[in-house]
């Protein structure tokens, strides 16, 4: 197997990249945590998803590109700039909804429909309101993050709130979790019951 190859990436993918460069983004998503997400979106059909960290729409790419016509992607960041050029790629996508909004707030105030998936890829739902937002997913739901393994990036002290959210994840009796040291490192996690 070629490590290196990925195909079926999204066609807007390369524009986005390019994107990216010329704003001067440097928290782009990686390529095969893409293709984990257009897989898992792909497994639930007629299926609600969010995303807890647009960004420029990286991974969003992914996410829509796996999606069927019948799902629908609620997709929170705080960053009005980046928002809008994510919206500028996608806004004319019926199943995508953008909010502009801190998370934390969207998080506790949001009281509709449970996900099949979620993506936390941004502080809120991944380092705070992890109880919340897990509260959010449906029996069978998938919850992921990445950036598990440490980053060149990542500021001083960054390691203990990684340790703090596996540990609580391998705590909860209601999800089963897969730690995977591949890409960014990630866990996988299942909700099995309603329960906590």
């Amino acid at each position: 197997m070629n490590d290196t190859q990925i195909l079926n990436t999204p066609a807007i993918y390369e524009e986005i990249c390019r994107k990216s460069k010329e704003i001067g983004f440097t928290m782009p998503s990686d390529r095969y945590v893409g293709t984990l997400l257009k897989t898992l979106t792909s497994s639930k059909p007629g299926a609600r998803f969010l995303e807890l960290g647009t960004g420029i729409g990286l991974s969003l790419a992914w996410m829509l590109d796996g999606m069927d016509q019948d799902s629908k992607l609620i997709t929170v960041d705080n960053d009005a700039e980046l928002s809008q050029i994510a919206r500028d790629y996608f806004g004319n996508d019926k199943r995508v909804q953008f909010v502009c909004e801190d998370a934390s707030v969207w998080i506790k105030t949001y009281e509709d429909k449970k996900f099949d998936l979620i993506f936390a890829d941004a502080w809120p739902g991944k380092y705070s309101e992890i109880t919340e937002v897990l509260n959010l997913l449906k029996v069978g739901g998938f919850y992921i993050v990445d950036d598990m393994r440490t980053q060149a990036n990542w500021p001083e002290g960054h390691q203990k709130y990684v340790n703090g959210l596996i540990a609580y994840l391998e705590n909860r009796k209601d999800f089963n979790i897969t730690k995977m040291n591949w890409s960014t490192g990630l866990v996988i996690a299942v909700k099995t019951e309603n329960n906590q």
